[in-house]
């Protein structure tokens, strides 16, 4: 089994920082620990949706930098680079999708599917920031700028049907 594929234990989830890093578990799924952790992301969105645009943009973007050094951090306890089961950065992805998304169930799931479908598909320059850029700076990274394709499309559908 090669260590990208190391398979993750419920006894990874005692140290706080895998809590997190590994979404609060839902980073041990078998299958799609990413769209897992974009769903865990999901609740804490709707949490967050009442606060004003600043301040949704403030919690967001300290999601994303406490992200840099927790997917670091677990990275390192894990001896992983970016192993699957680490998905702080899709938590942090999909608050960044859904930046100044109008209210309704239509755009949460719109946000949802955009930033999954970027985050998998992973087109230029995406591509090449996970393949080049290490530690969790590079975690992070490939996952801001698919959250920000993915919140140019929204933005973009919003202003041709509203």
């Amino acid at each position: 089994m090669s260590a990208k594929n190391r398979r993750l234990l419920l006894s990874d989830l005692k140290d706080p920082v895998n809590f997190f890093a590994l979404g609060f578990g839902s980073g041990l799924s078998k299958y799609a620990p990413g769209t897992m952790g974009t769903l865990v992301a999901v609740p804490f969105y709707l949490l967050l949706q009442p606060l004003s645009l600043g301040y949704y943009i403030a919690v967001a973007i300290g999601v994303s930098l406490v992200g840099i050094w927790l997917c670091d951090r677990c990275a390192r306890i894990l001896g992983v680079h970016d192993h699957p089961g680490i998905v702080w950065d899709e938590i942090a992805g999909y608050l960044l999708t859904m930046v100044a998304a109008p209210p309704g169930w239509q755009w949460l799931v719109l946000g949802f599917c955009l930033f999954r479908l970027f985050d998998i598909w992973k087109p230029w320059p995406i591509k090449v920031i996970d393949r080049r850029v290490e530690g969790g700076f590079g975690i992070m990274l490939d996952d801001i700028v698919a959250a920000l394709f993915a919140w140019i499309v929204l933005q973009l559908i919003v202003l041709i049907t509203i």
